[in-house]
C-alpha cells in the first residue's frame, strides 16, 4: 500500500496526504530557493524527521526497558550546502531534562535514538551535530 499522495498546488508548494490516517501536511519552497518559505520545505521536513525519529526510537526503547520518557524536546537547524544543492549538515539540540535516568539509562537511550532508521539512512551523506542537555 501507498504511504502518501503528494500535489503540487502551483507556486513551489505541495499538499502531502499520509493515506493511512488522511491527515496533510504543506510543503513551501524556501525563501533561498525561489519560494515563500510560508510552511515546512521538504528540507525542512527531512531534517526535523531526524529529531522526531530519534524520539520514537528513544520512546520505544524506554518502554522495552521500564523506563519512563516524560520530557524530550529538540531544537532542529538545517545546514544547506550547494553544488549540488543538498542538505550539508543538521543541528540538533536536544533536551531530555526531567525524565530521572541516571547516567547509565540517559547513555543508552541517547545510544538508541542516534541508531535510529532515519539516521540509518542518512549515514554519512549528511553531517549530524548533536548537543544533549539532561
Amino acid at each position: 500500500m501507498a504511504t502518501s499522495k503528494v500535489t503540487y498546488l502551483g507556486d513551489l508548494r505541495t499538499s502531502c496526504e499520509h493515506l493511512a490516517s488522511g491527515s496533510t501536511i504543506i510543503t513551501d519552497a524556501p525563501v533561498d530557493n525561489n519560494g515563500k518559505g510560508e510552511a515546512f520545505s521538504p528540507t525542512d521536513l527531512v531534517a526535523t524527521a531526524y529529531a522526531s525519529c530519534m524520539f520514537t526510537i528513544m520512546g520505544i526503547y524506554c518502554n522495552n526497558h521500564g523506563l519512563e520518557m516524560k520530557h524530550g524536546e529538540a531544537t532542529v537547524t538545517k545546514i544547506m550546502g550547494s553544488a549540488p544543492r543538498r542538505i550539508e549538515k543538521i543541528v540538533i539540540e536536544i533536551d531530555l531534562g526531567g525524565n530521572n535516568w541516571d547516567e547509565v539509562e540517559t547513555k543508552k537511550v541517547i545510544a538508541a535514538g542516534k541508531a535510529c532508521p532515519v539516521a540509518k539512512t542518512l549515514g554519512d551523506n549528511v553531517e549530524i551535530e548533536f548537543t544533549f542537555n539532561y
